[in-house]
């Protein structure tokens, strides 16, 4: 149970850091897109290509490095 929950701590690590840059890229979060969705404002097709395939591509693979940080730690 320890090693799920050192796994989730480096994906929320990168998922935050993730958003972070995201932000600081000019492009929307989830947080915006659920937003968006009732007030009508439209975002753009690199959000879209960032919201369903970069940022989870990105979480994915952070799973696959806390593996291996915990492979190499314990």
């Amino acid at each position: 149970m320890i090693k799920y929950y050192f796994i989730g701590l480096i994906v929320l690590s990168v998922a935050i850091l993730a958003n972070i840059i995201a932000t600081k890229l000019g492009l929307k979060t989830w947080y915006d897109f659920l937003n968006s969705i009732g007030n009508g404002s439209s975002l753009k097709l690199l959000d879209y290509l960032w919201l369903f395939a970069v940022y989870p591509l990105i979480l994915g693979l952070s799973t696959k490095l806390g593996i291996m940080v915990w492979d190499k730690l314990f």
